[in-house]
C-alpha cells in the first residue's frame, strides 16, 4: 500500500514538471522571440540568439545525459539545472544591449536545453516501473503548453512583452521545487561504460536513425522559431498568437491518448515517413497562409505531425538504446532533434526570411521534411529486404 501511494505520488511530480516545463515552452517559443523583437532586434539577431543556445546544447546534452548515467543521480541534476536558469533570467531582467543579452541566453540555453531529454529519460523509467505508458505521463506537457498558451498570452496582452522574463522565472520556480521529489528510477540499472555507449552509436542503423531525425526536425523548427514573428507580420497580437500555440498543444492530446493505447500496432518507421510527409503538407499551407487565423488553423496539424513523430521516434529509440544508456540515448537525440536542427533552422531560416521574405522560410522547411520521409521509407524498405 505504501509502494503504491509513493508511486502514484511520483506519477503526480513528473506530470506536475512536465506540465510547467511546457508552460516554459510557450515563453521560449512564442513570447520571448516578441520580447526581443520589442527590444527593436532584426530578425537576423533573433534568429542567431537562437541559434546559438542549440550550438552550446550540442555539448550540454552530451555531458548531462552522460553524468546522468554515470551518477545515477539525475533528481540532483535537474535541480542544478533549473537553479542556473533562475540565476541567468534574472541578470537577463536589467538588459537591453544585444551583446550582453545574447551571452545571458547562451548562459540560459546552456542549462535549459538538456530538460526535455532528461526528463523524457526519467518518465520512460518512471512509466516502465509504474506499468504506466509514457504518453500518458507526457500528456500533462501538452496540458501545460495548451493552458499556458492562453494564460500567458491574455497576461502579455494587458502588461506587455516586459512581462515575459518575470513568468518564465516563476515557472522554472515551479520545477526546481518539484525537481527536489522525483524518485531515484536510475537505481536498479545496469552499470554504465563508455564502450557500450560508443558501439551503440555507431552502428549503422543508429546513425540512419538519428540523421533522419535531425533532418525533419529541420522542418519542425523553422515552424516553430518563425511562427510569432511570421503572425506578427501579418498583424497579430499576442493573443492570437496564444491561440496558435494552444492549438497545437490541444490537438496533440488526443492523439497521444490514442497512440498510448494503439501505438504498439504500427511499424515505427513507416509511421515517421507518414508523419514526415505531413510536415511537408503543414510546412507547404503556412508558406502559403495570407493571415494570422490561417496559420492558427494549420497548427492544429500538429497531431498529426509532431505528436506521432516525437512518440514514434523515441519508440525508435528505446529499441535502439537500453535503458541503462537511457539518458545518454536522449541526450544525443536531443543533440539532434533541437541542437544541430535548431542551429541549422535558426541561421538558415533567419537568412531566408530577411533575404527572401516568410514564404522561403516554410517552404524550405517543407523540402527538409520530404528528404526525411523517403529517408525514413528507404531505410524501411532495406530493412525489410536485409
Amino acid at each position: 500500500m505504501e509502494k503504491t501511494h509513493s508511486l502514484r505520488g511520483q506519477l503526480t511530480v513528473l506530470r506536475t514538471m512536465q506540465f510547467s516545463n511546457y508552460a516554459t515552452m510557450v515563453l521560449l517559443i512564442s513570447y520571448f522571440p516578441l520580447y526581443f523583437e520589442s527590444l527593436g532586434y532584426t530578425k537576423l539577431q533573433i534568429g542567431a540568439i537562437y541559434s546559438v543556445g542549440p550550438l552550446l546544447s550540442i555539448v550540454s546534452n552530451l555531458a548531462v545525459g552522460i553524468l546522468s548515467d554515470r551518477t545515477k543521480n539525475l533528481r540532483r541534476i535537474l535541480t542544478l539545472l533549473y537553479t542556473v536558469q533562475i540565476l541567468a533570467l534574472a541578470l537577463l531582467l536589467p538588459q537591453k544591449e544585444f551583446g550582453i543579452m545574447a551571452a545571458i541566453m547562451a548562459l540560459f540555453y546552456l542549462f535549459q536545453t538538456p530538460i526535455n531529454s532528461m526528463l523524457d529519460s526519467v518518465s520512460l523509467l518512471a512509466a516502465d516501473q509504474m506499468n504506466r505508458t509514457f504518453p500518458a505521463i507526457r500528456v500533462f506537457g501538452s496540458l501545460g503548453y495548451a493552458l499556458s498558451a492562453v494564460a500567458f498570452g491574455y497576461l502579455l496582452k494587458i502588461y506587455g512583452s516586459d512581462l515575459t522574463i518575470i513568468l518564465a522565472l516563476s515557472v522554472i520556480g515551479v520545477s526546481m521545487i518539484f525537481s527536489f521529489f522525483i524518485g531515484d528510477f536510475q537505481a536498479t540499472l545496469k552499470k554504465f561504460e563508455f564502450g557500450g555507449l560508443w558501439g551503440l552509436l555507431r552502428k549503422r542503423e543508429t546513425v540512419a536513425f538519428f540523421a533522419l531525425i535531425m533532418i525533419v526536425s529541420v522542418a519542425h523548427r523553422m515552424n516553430e522559431g518563425f511562427l510569432s514573428i511570421a503572425m506578427r507580420d501579418l498583424g497579430a497580437n499576442d493573443s492570437i498568437i496564444g491561440y496558435a500555440s494552444l492549438a497545437s498543444a490541444v490537438s496533440e492530446i488526443p492523439m497521444f491518448f490514442f497512440l498510448a493505447k494503439y501505438g504498439h500496432r504500427y511499424r515505427e518507421l513507416p509511421l515517421l515517413a507518414v508523419a514526415s510527409f505531413l510536415y511537408v503538407i503543414r510546412l507547404s499551407l503556412l508558406s502559403y497562409a495570407s493571415g494570422p487565423w490561417m496559420m492558427v488553423a494549420v497548427q492544429t496539424m500538429h497531431s498529426i505531425t509532431f505528436a506521432i513523430f516525437y512518440i514514434t521516434a523515441l519508440r525508435c529509440l528505446q529499441a535502439l538504446i537500453p535503458d541503462e544508456y537511457r539518458s545518454s540515448g536522449q541526450a544525443v537525440f536531443a543533440v539532434v532533434w533541437s541542437g544541430l536542427a535548431g542551429l541549422i533552422a535558426g541561421t538558415l531560416g533567419g537568412w531566408l526570411y530577411d533575404a527572401f521574405g516568410l514564404g522561403y522560410v516554410f517552404r524550405t522547411g517543407a523540402i527538409f521534411a520530404l528528404i526525411g520521409a523517403i529517408g525514413f521509407l528507404v531505410v524501411h524498405v532495406r530493412r525489410g529486404n536485409a
